[in-house]
């Protein structure tokens, strides 16, 4: 697996559309292609994988959820128009189950504490799946379900403070609804690290377990990683030292962009998945200016602030947004509230 590459002073160019600069497309599902539990596709987003596959493209959806098996998500998003079988999807369930296998021998007892989804994910790598401390298991893996219970927890937790090994499937604190946020995965792992006080080991996002069942599942020479969050996706991308496209249709506003830290600095942008249909323009940088597109982006030594002139695509001056900000490492969001500001209100 390949390092952590220095952070990136700029968004990178590609002069070429990215579904043939890169092999396999390793695509999160809520915010990318779909929005909450899978009920809305994002538009366009079926036609753009579409045409991405048609390019030579593969695809492959990689997600934190552990609570559905593969093959229901596959089914969700063929209902939804989008091209995917069973053996495209890639769950945090099974970077689990895989990182259960490595370290235990084959017929292990494990202790589930989660949904079926995690329960086949672990019986898929030889393991024996157990619902009591009593069964004596030597790991307990922990996956969201909006069934787990009290009971379960509490095994859970007998059985980690006995001296299992204890692995998350993610540790992702909240899951959108649409009244807000409810907790997830990560929230429910402190209810027996509380009980303990041991830490989980986590293979989903932005841990590199998930990204190496991932490609170990597809085979990828080049994968480039596309997400909606800075902190699971685009940060996983950097902890491997893969290229990363985020796409502004989920939770990652422009402001978030301009403001993330070096190790949640994308190499490319685009407002969606139909980025990955186009080259990738380069920013111009020139005195401490910075163009792309009909944009130009500067900081206001005088003012203290970002300064975005012109008009044009909004990812366009985002790109230039971004290449004037992340080298500083000084840029507020209160500094920076003019630039995007102007960026709103003059994008076509």
């Amino acid at each position: 697996m390949s390092v952590p590459a220095a952070a990136p002073a700029a968004p990178r160019s590609c002069d070429e559309p990215l579904c043939r600069a890169y092999d396999v497309a390793l695509l999160d599902l809520d915010g990318v292609v779909y929005l909450g539990s899978g009920h809305a596709v994002i538009p366009g987003a079926p036609q753009a994988l579409r045409k991405a596959a048609a390019e030579g493209m593969r695809l492959a959806y990689v997600t934190n959820n552990a609570y559905r098996t593969p093959a229901a998500i596959a089914g969700i998003l063929d209902g939804l128009g989008v091209p995917a079988d069973a053996s495209e999807v890639v769950t945090s369930a099974q970077a689990a189950a895989r990182l259960l296998a490595e370290k235990l021998p084959p017929g292990s007892p494990v202790l589930v504490v989660g949904g079926m989804g995690l329960r086949m994910a672990v019986r898929a790598r030889g393991l024996r799946p157990v619902s009591t401390a009593a069964a004596r298991p030597l790991a307990v893996v922990q996956g969201y379900s909006p069934d787990v219970s009290y009971p379960l927890l509490a095994e859970g937790s007998l059985a980690v403070a006995a001296g299992a090994l204890f692995v998350g499937s993610n540790g992702d604190t909240t899951l959108p609804d649409p009244r807000g946020r409810t907790p997830g995965n990560g929230a429910l792992l402190q209810v027996i690290t509380t009980a303990t006080g041991r830490q989980p080991l986590i293979a989903g996002k932005p841990e590199p377990p998930l990204h190496a069942e991932s490609v170990a599942r597809t085979g990828a020479k080049r994968p480039l990683i596309v997400g909606d969050r800075l902190g699971t996706d685009i940060e996983a991308a950097w902890r491997v030292g893969a290229d990363s496209l985020l796409v502004l249709t989920g939770v990652t506003s422009p402001a978030d962009a301009v403001l993330a830290p070096p190790r949640q600095r994308p190499a490319y942008l685009a407002e969606d998945v139909a980025g990955l249909l186009e080259p990738q323009p380069a920013v111009r940088a020139e005195r401490g200016e910075y163009g792309c597109g009909g944009w130009t982006a500067r900081w206001d030594e005088a003012g203290g602030r970002l300064e975005l002139a012109g008009e044009g695509k909004r990812a366009d001056g985002l790109r230039a947004l971004c290449a004037a900000a992340w080298p500083r490492g000084d840029v507020t969001a209160e500094t920076a509230e003019p630039a995007l500001r102007a960026l709103e209100e003059r994008a076509t």
